[in-house]
């Protein structure tokens, strides 16, 4: 009977650790499929949020997905500093680590983003104002281009001359 009865205590033992294992698969699959975030605890969750936040989801547009390319430009302006008008030909997310920007894309209100805010540039949209919106401090901005082919990142608007500032 006490052989019997280790046998059953080992082979559940045995069973126990083939079914973390098979969890453990599963979750790492639906990780792959789903997305880590999804498949961790509320608890893990919360700790992660402390870390990390998501600054902007944006849906992009029909790439031909052949030569995707993602590049990141830091941009810094100096007081008073302004681009002059210009366009992207790809896609652009845009986050202020310091200072302000003030933007505004032809056709839209002018906007002012301020340090650890984020933006979403179509493709195409022509900046009639890209410029630091203090005279006395710097303005920082990472921009993250997604191209799918060899393109310029910025092409001057060819009524350009001397625009961008206010």
């Amino acid at each position: 009977m006490d052989l019997s009865w280790a046998l059953r205590e080992e082979a559940m033992r045995a069973y126990a650790t083939a079914r973390r294992r098979a969890m453990a698969a599963l979750c790492f699959v639906a990780a792959g499929i789903l997305g880590w975030d999804q498949v961790r605890s509320d608890t893990q969750r919360a700790e992660k949020s402390e870390r990390a936040r998501i600054a902007l989801t944006q849906a992009l547009p029909k790439m031909d997905g052949e030569h995707l390319k993602a590049t990141v430009v830091e941009v810094n302006y100096g007081p008073g500093e302004a681009s002059a008008a210009h366009s992207h030909p790809c896609p652009v997310f845009g986050y202020v680590a310091t200072g302000a920007l003030r933007t505004q894309v032809r056709g839209e209100q002018e906007v002012v983003y301020r340090a650890g805010e984020s933006f979403y540039e179509p493709p195409n949209g022509v900046h009639v104002v890209s410029a630091n919106a203090s005279q006395k401090e710097p303005a920082r901005l990472i921009a993250y281009f997604v191209c799918d082919h060899d393109a310029p990142l910025s092409v001057a608007a060819p009524w350009a001359a001397g625009a961008g500032g206010k």
